[in-house]
């Protein structure tokens, strides 16, 4: 049986969803849209970084903007009302998704970067001291680990890393001995951006919590591409982005245990997030309102609901299927390749992504030359960089794969990298 034949679903008839995916490349990138050089057809693995966004998500924010554009809670008028029910309702269908209790566990954010702000700085600040220490990973992305060091610096509390092994895995003996009664947040990337490693989440929950401490997943990886549900997680925070699970930009989530957001003070102060105010005092609002300061983003939520029924229509536990079966034939068709060094675990044990470097290129000459062939990569840290340190080099380059993504794709993307190989041989 051929590797196509193995598509748990209709990806050709997905494909037709993303025109950009049939847009040809090649012209002046500095000049957006389709250049009269633009003569090779686009080869999008870049997924990990951002998404595409199919037709139903365009047109469904278009339809906001055309039909009942309006501020939200702040008008009696029919188009703030209409506006108001769809952002209020966007929060039910996020709360749903990843198996919240509610809307009140969802706060709505520009990223997952500014939801790992929010609880550090509104938690953080409140709750870390010295003799206080937060576990990560070696694996972080800088969204966390730059995060919490810098709350570390002002609070005091010690920050710790759990390593990882020449696998690709995360040392669980390790996490063991780093993990006691002094950690009050765990915060750990549930999918690996770099080396596609799946963290045992459920297993380092329950380490914070038998030392009483709490566990934040930074899911940005995981959500977009497998079922995730937060109470079989038994996290306490987690976060993630639209833009890289067909939505808009701009547009990110916070989960959190509803006590928890409760005890917490805001993170920033404005309109909207408050109940009373008088020139000596003020009151906040209920959840997860007293999150979401100013004007928030309206389309863009809206707009997370159209990404999130796309999804749900596909299929999460196929879509995760499908990202591991590119995954796996572009590991093992790299690994034949020759002269490729590819970091993280087996082609069966990673979720959608590749990281690799080409023996005797940059990580950056190679996806300028990929380029050349149509084939969109990162190339780069991809924001880890203390992790590409520890596996001795100073930058890889990364493919990734989506529900759209097809093997040919992936031969593209081997066919290139034997070029560049034989370029710079």
């Amino acid at each position: 049986m051929g590797v196509q034949e193995q598509y748990p679903f209709d990806v050709a008839a997905i494909r037709d969803d993303f025109p950009i995916l049939d847009r040809l490349v090649g012209g002046d990138p500095t000049s957006p849209g389709q250049d009269e050089a633009d003569d090779v057809g686009l080869v999008y693995l870049d997924n990990a970084a951002t998404s595409h966004t199919p037709d139903p998500v365009v047109d469904t924010i278009a339809d906001y903007y055309r039909s009942y554009n309006s501020n939200v809670h702040r008008g009696i008028h029919q188009l703030s009302q209409e506006a108001s029910v769809a952002y209020e309702e966007a929060h039910d269908v996020v709360a749903d998704f990843i198996g919240a209790d509610g809307r009140e566990e969802v706060v709505f954010t520009k990223n997952t970067t500014e939801a790992m702000n929010l609880v550090a700085y509104a938690w953080g600040l409140a709750e870390l001291g010295p003799g206080d220490n937060v576990v990560l990973t070696q694996m972080e992305h800088h969204a966390s680990l730059v995060t919490w060091q810098q709350i570390g610096k002002k609070t005091g509390a010690e920050v710790r890393f759990v390593e990882v092994t020449d696998e690709g895995r995360l040392d669980m003996a390790d996490a063991e001995a780093k993990i006691d009664d002094d950690t009050e947040m765990v915060s750990a990337v549930h999918v690996s951006n770099t080396l596609g490693t799946v963290n045992p989440i459920r297993e380092l929950a329950d380490l914070a919590h038998d030392h009483d401490g709490l566990i934040f997943a930074d899911a940005a990886q995981s959500v977009p591409n497998r079922p995730v549900d937060v109470a079989e997680l038994g996290v306490d925070f987690l976060a993630f982005s639209g833009h890289k699970m067909c939505g808009p930009t701009g547009i990110g989530a916070l989960y959190g245990r509803r006590e928890l957001l409760e005890s917490m003070g805001p993170y920033l102060y404005g309109g909207e997030m408050i109940r009373k105010v008088t020139y000596e005092e003020s009151t906040w609002e209920d959840l997860p309102w007293k999150f979401e300061a100013g004007t928030p983003s309206i389309a863009q939520g809206i707009g997370l609901t159209a990404a999130i029924e796309y999804l749900e229509d596909v299929g999460m536990e196929r879509i995760e299927e499908h990202e591991s079966l590119l995954a796996e034939y572009a590991h093992d068709r790299l690994t034949d390749l020759g002269g490729v060094e590819i970091y993280g675990p087996p082609g069966d044990e990673r979720g959608g992504l590749v990281a690799f470097n080409v023996e005797g290129v940059h990580a950056h000459d190679l996806s300028s030359v990929l380029n050349d062939y149509g084939v969109a990569i990162r190339a780069g840290d991809h924001c880890t960089q203390p992790l590409h340190d520890t596996l001795g080099v100073a930058a890889s380059a990364r493919a990734s794969f989506y529900l759209y993504n097809t093997v040919e794709e992936v031969d593209a993307l081997v066919d290139a990298v034997r070029e560049a190989r034989d370029l710079f041989a």
